[in-house]
């Protein structure tokens, strides 16, 4: 069995790192540098690197701060924001990332999907989606959670898988901050269609979220979190101890 993953995301805006809920009300929280070096020591598994404002500002990534994060950092690293084309993988690519993260430039262009699989593999290409129920349908959102794209979420994942991604990141918009829990519907729904690792993100607000999390979904290979990692309120290395103590298989 392979063990589970404890990634943190850094959800950053104008080179802070910032967190909000329900993707709104966003506070600023800290430098994305120090922040990248305390979770690279508190054993993390993997760190997430969004620049969440940079679809919908229709702008580049900040190159100079993901430079920074990755230099401070021995784990992997996956990175997503204004990533619409083949030249913007290339250039987080080498700026120290091992993945990068698609989401609303798919959704302009589902081909980059598929080529970018062909050019650097599927292993580095994750599909991140924002999801929210929308009369009764899981709906995908693109542009940061602004924008109702009318997709259906679960087609939308198989499709992505078919055209070459290699990771799935599902972020609930209902459960986003709220820290009442995983989206475990909304998990499974998507863990039945594809066959790939899946990233549960939205709503951990304590330890026993993720044991939950795992032992409900034993397809969901890691869980993503950033407000409760943010704050200290749960430590990394605890949580390993206690997933550990209680059957999970997770690296410590």
């Amino acid at each position: 069995m392979l063990a589970k993953r404890i990634v943190p995301c850094l959800d950053v805006r104008d080179g802070r790192v910032v967190k909000g809920k329900n993707f709104v009300g966003i506070r600023d929280v800290e430098d994305p540098k120090t922040m990248a070096k305390f979770y690279n020591d508190e054993s993390a598994d993997e760190l997430v690197f969004y620049d969440i404002t940079a679809s919908a500002d229709g702008r580049k990534l900040f190159a100079d701060v993901l430079t920074s994060v990755a230099e401070e950092i021995f784990i992997p690293l996956t990175v997503g924001g204004g990533i619409n084309t083949l030249d913007d993988f290339d250039r987080v690519l080498k700026c120290g990332a091992d993945k990068v993260s698609v989401n609303s430039g798919a959704i302009k262009n589902p081909s980059l999907i598929a080529d970018a699989a062909k050019k650097y593999g599927d292993q580095c290409v994750v599909l991140s989606m924002d999801v929210k129920r929308v009369g009764g349908k899981y709906v995908v959102f693109a542009k940061g959670g602004r924008e109702d794209t009318g997709i259906d979420a679960i087609d939308w994942a198989k499709r992505g898988v078919d055209s070459g991604a290699g990771e799935i990141v599902l972020n609930s918009i209902d459960t986003d901050g709220v820290k009442g829990g995983f989206d475990l519907n909304m998990l499974s729904a998507i863990c039945d269609v594809v066959s790939v690792p899946v990233v549960a993100s939205g709503g951990a607000g304590k330890k026993e979220d993720f044991l939950t999390l795992f032992s409900t979904l034993p397809k969901v290979d890691a869980g993503l979190a950033a407000g409760i990692f943010h704050d200290r309120s749960l430590r990394i290395r605890d949580l390993k101890k206690y997933l550990k103590q209680n059957g999970v298989e997770i690296r410590l």
